[in-house]
Parts: structure tokens; C-alpha cells; sequence
């Protein structure tokens, strides 16, 4: 895999590690305790995000998981006071995300969140650089914020107080807070919730520090296609649910959005249309998972658009292919920019495949909740094996991109210059998706462009990631595979590689390991002339 594109320099190092002591410092916590104290909840912001009672459930157990991890605190017990299993996971704990589901038992479920937030509150209320700063500080206000209508009548007079004032505190230090480029929107939509959730100069004072900035945000983390900038599927639909709740809080105090909010709002929604595949989920592209397919029912039911889901997303550079049984989600572009690239991958060309509404082929294994999971994760698509190594992907500088449509079917090729710099060949993916077979026809070329570098013969490769619980089995005369999604007939996986065979894998689904199979394709090719695999997917005769 390419390494990284730049480089971080000895200044910025350094500017980063000033303002960290800033924030970190006492004139900057005192600063953060001499805003107007807040007068009071003005109104109750609804998070539309489908809550998990079962979930709330174990969490009332004292039971808290998160991507595979775990930390068992035993009923009434206080998860603050010991080691969390990981960073992430400790992320997680602090944003009190989980918070809804304990919402959704009813009044006990919210008594046990009061209960955690006094403990959270005992330990690090005062200041801590980890809980206040990043994700953890950003879903943390979100989330407590849409809580405070249930928490507060069960709270004291000084509980109450004290929590609309921490509630306050937290979001003024995260409109300052230079986190994660990339979450400037999502940053500023929680603070601007919070903002419009407080009565008096508290609120009034958060909003117009928040709202102007998440203006500008949201110019850049929204292209017009309503994919974000991000190019994570997962990314939008989160952004999305922030930005209704801040939309709703707004209205309920009978105050306009602003002008992006709402265009983002729409541009999102239409994304989302556009990327919800027939299992009701989404690609797993860029570091984003599939989702729930509750979460996204409910989101798509908050989007007012109607009619067809669009075939093309020009500025957030997919391409859909749908047929009667079969949909295709391709990646045509190139990794995200860098200030959004944190979760990016490499994979041009990549797709994701859905067969009579089972998923087939996964765009990805790795999410940004896995293990180890990196800006530069293999993705499905074609691979170069050189001298026994397999380098999966490059880092893609120009994409190119063409479509035809006729009433046959449609014609996609998508080509990149990824493994150019590194082997002086270039990658072009054509794919047709017959209408009247309802079939998928790929050919995947590599082509000299620049002089053959490092061996002179390889192996070209063409790897589909299976999704969990497709059953695969290798026909025996290896230029064959039979895949079986679970529930829905077989499909199978035909080409003119030399060989076809079967490996193991690993797939991370919220950021759990789940077994599934990989289906490799390979055929030797001189590097001087380049080479190619052709392979078509279709349903298996009866």
C-alpha cells in the first residue's frame, strides 16, 4: 500500500502541541466557567436515531459494549474507575452514545443514566484533556443534551444546575476545540444544539459562536450530490440525524436554520436515497459499515424526497448499476481529500454487489471501528502480486470515468493511475450490467503506462470479499464459483483466470470480526505487455 501523501511539518507539530497546552491550561478552564450560566432547558431536542432497548437492557446490567469490546461494571457499578479495553472504546464510553438505549427503558433507564452522569460528572466534570476533547466531547453534548428533558426532573435542584452548566461548559470548549478537521460540522451541530437547547445569554451566545462556522462547515463536508466529503456512506447518515436535531430544536424555539442546514439536510437525504442498497443498508465504503437497517428506515422516513433513487452521485464519485435482481455500487473516484481522508481507503473501482436483496460482495472488510483499521485498508478490487508479495491497491491521483447506457444495460469503466508511480502500470475496471440476463460482466485490465518497473512477469489478481454467510464453494474444474447468499437461490462466479480459489477472511460489521470467504482470481502476466481477467456473475441455472 502507498504510504501516506504528505507529511505533517516540525511547525504545525509544534503549534499542535501549544494549543494542547492552551486548552489544557487553567486561564483557558477558567475562561470555559465564566460564560453565562444557563437559565433553564428551553426546549427538548429529539435525536431521531432508533433507540436499542436490549441494548439498555445490558447496560442496566452494568454491562457496556462497543465494536466487539466489552466492560462489565456489574449493576450499579461504576464504569469510570477502571481501564477501558481500548482507546476507541473509551471514546465511546465518554461520548455516551449508548445513552439512548438507556432512555428507551422508560423512567429506570434514565435514572441509571443520571446515576452514570454523577459518577462521570465526579471524575471528570472538572477537566480532562481525553473526555474533553474530540468525538468523545462532541457525541457526549449531543447526546446528554437530547437527555436533559428526562434527566433533569429526576435530578435536584443543584444536580439540575450543575448539569445545564456542565451541559454549557462542554460545548463552549468544543466550538474552540480544533479536533479532527473533518468533524467541523459535526462538531459545530452539537454545540449549535446545545446552544438552542439552553435559555438565556448561554444559549444565545453558544448559537451565534456555533452556527456561523457550521455554515462554512457544511459547505465543505457536503458536496452537492449530498455525498459527504468524506466519501463515507455511514459519515452522511450520521451527519444527517445531526442535523435534523438541530433543525427541530431551532424550529421548536421558532427560529430559522441556516441556510446550509437546510440545503444539507436535503443533499443528505438524497445521498442516502441514492446509496440504500434492496437489504435496506448501505456500502461499506471508506471506513463506513453498513449500518442498521432500523437506523436507516428511520432516517430515509425524515427524507422528503421522493421518486427514483438517482444511478450517478457525479461530485461524491459513485456510480450505481441496478438491475431487476442485481445492484452494484461502484467507487469512481479517488481517496477523499486529506482533511477528510482520515477513514479513507484506497480502492478506485471498488463494488459493492447485492443479489435479490442479499448482500453478495462487499466494497470492503476493514470499518473505521475495526482493529488496527487504517486510512489505507485493501479493498475489494483488482491486486498485483509481485516477487510473492500482494500490494493491494495504490494511492489513485487521477480517476477516470466513463458511462453509456443503452436499452441493453449499461457500460461502466473506471480507470486509475494507483500503481503507477510504484510498477508503471495502470488499472481499468469495465463493467456491464446486462439488463434482459440481469448478469454482471467485468474485465479487469492492467496496461503498461510507464516503463515496467521491478519484475518482469507478475500475477494479476482480481479478489471479491464475499459477505458473511455466503456459503462459496470452487467448481472443480477451478474457472468457476458458486456463491450462495443465505435465503435467496445461488449465483454464480465464472472468468478465464488461470485459477480460481477460495481463502479466508475476516469482515468487521460494527466493528466485530465475522468470518467470510474471499473468491481470488489470478492469471501470470509480463509486466511489459500488461494483461487481464474477465469474469461474469450471473444466477445459477436450475
Amino acid at each position: 500500500m502507498a504510504a501516506p501523501r504528505h507529511g505533517v511539518s516540525p511547525i504545525a507539530v509544534l503549534g499542535g502541541q501549544l494549543g494542547r497546552e492552551w486548552r489544557a491550561g487553567p486561564v483557558h478552564r477558567l475562561l470555559l466557567a465564566a460564560g453565562p450560566r444557563p437559565g433553564g432547558l428551553a426546549v427538548r431536542p429529539r435525536d431521531m436515531r432508533p433507540a436499542d432497548a436490549p441494548a439498555g437492557e445490558r447496560l442496566m446490567r452494568g454491562s457496556f459494549r462497543f465494536a466487539g469490546e466489552s466492560l462489565d461494571a456489574a449493576p450499579g457499578g461504576d464504569p469510570w474507575d477502571r481501564p477501558s479495553p481500548s482507546r476507541r472504546f473509551a471514546a465511546w464510553l465518554h461520548g455516551f452514545s449508548w445513552a439512548p438505549d438507556l432512555l428507551a427503558l422508560g423512567e429506570p433507564g434514565a435514572r441509571e443514566l443520571l446515576r452514570l452522569w454523577l459518577e462521570w460528572r465526579r471524575l471528570f466534570g472538572g477537566f480532562n484533556e481525553f473526555a474533553w476533547s474530540g468525538e468523545a466531547l462532541e457525541r457526549r453534548i449531543f447526546h446528554l443534551a437530547c437527555a436533559a428533558a428526562s434527566l433533569l426532573p429526576l435530578a435536584s435542584e443543584a444536580e439540575s444546575a450543575a448539569f445545564l452548566e456542565s451541559l454549557a461548559r462542554q460545548a463552549r470548549r468544543l466550538v474552540g476545540d480544533p479536533g479532527e478537521p473533518g468533524r467541523a460540522a459535526e462538531r459545530l451541530a452539537a454545540a449549535g444544539l446545545v446552544g438552542a437547547s439552553l435559555v438565556g445569554a448561554a444559549g444565545e451566545r453558544l448559537m451565534r459562536r456555533a452556527l456561523p462556522g457550521l455554515e462554512r462547515a457544511l459547505a465543505a463536508a457536503v458536496l452537492p450530490d449530498g455525498v459527504h466529503a468524506s466519501r463515507s456512506p455511514e459519515r452522511g447518515l450520521e451527519l444527517l440525524f445531526d442535523l435534523v436535531a438541530l433543525d427541530d430544536a431551532l424550529s421548536l424555539r421558532g427560529l430559522p436554520a441556516p441556510t446550509e442546514v437546510s440545503r444539507g439536510i436535503d443533499r443528505l437525504g438524497a445521498a442516502l436515497r441514492f446509496f440504500v442498497l434492496a437489504d435496506g443498508r448501505l456500502p461499506s465504503f471508506h471506513g463506513g459499515g453498513p449500518g442498521r437497517p432500523a437506523r436507516i428506515a428511520a432516517a430515509l422516513a425524515l427524507e422528503s424526497g421522493r421518486g427514483a433513487a438517482a444511478n450517478a452521485a457525479p461530485y461524491g464519485d459513485y456510480q450505481a448499476l441496478r438491475g431487476k435482481q442485481i445492484q452494484v455500487i461502484a467507487d469512481a473516484g479517488a481517496p477523499p481529500p486529506d482533511v477528510f481522508a482520515a477513514r479513507g481507503c484506497a480502492q478506485a473501482a471498488a463494488l459493492e454487489v447485492v443479489c435479490q436483496g442479499a448482500r453478495l460482495i462487499l466494497a470492503s472488510c476493514a470499518a473505521a471501528a475495526a482493529p488496527g483499521a487504517s486510512s489505507q485498508d485493501p479493498a475489494t478490487g483488482s491486486c498485483l502480486a509481485l516477487g510473492g508479495a500482494q500490494v493491494v491497491g495504490g494511492w489513485p491521483r487521477e480517476v477516470k470515468l466513463q458511462r453509456h447506457e443503452s436499452g441493453e444495460g449499461v457500460w461502466l469503466e473506471i480507470a486509475h493511475d494507483g500503481w503507477r508511480g510504484a510498477y508503471g502500470l495502470d488499472h481499468v475496471r469495465r463493467l456491464f450490467l446486462d439488463l434482459a440476463a440481469d448478469e454482471l460482466r467485468g474485465e479487469d485490465r492492467l496496461s503498461p503506462a510507464l516503463r515496467p518497473r521491478g519484475p518482469s512477469q507478475a500475477v494479476c489478481t482480481v479478489a471479491f470479499q464475499l459477505a458473511p454467510g455466503v456459503a462459496a464453494q470452487v467448481s472443480a474444474d477451478g474457472k468457476s464459483a458458486l456463491l450462495k447468499p443465505a435465503g435467496v437461490p445461488a449465483w454464480r462466479l465464472r472468468s478465464d483466470a488461470a485459477r480460481i480459489r477460495m481463502e479466508p477472511g475476516t469482515v468487521f460489521e460494527a466493528g466485530e470480526p465475522r468470518a467470510a470467504h474471499r473468491v481470488i482470481l489470478s492469471r501470470p502476466i509480463q509486466c511489459a505487455d500488461g494483461g487481464r481477467v474477465r469474469w461474469r456473475l450471473a444466477r445459477e441455472a436450475h
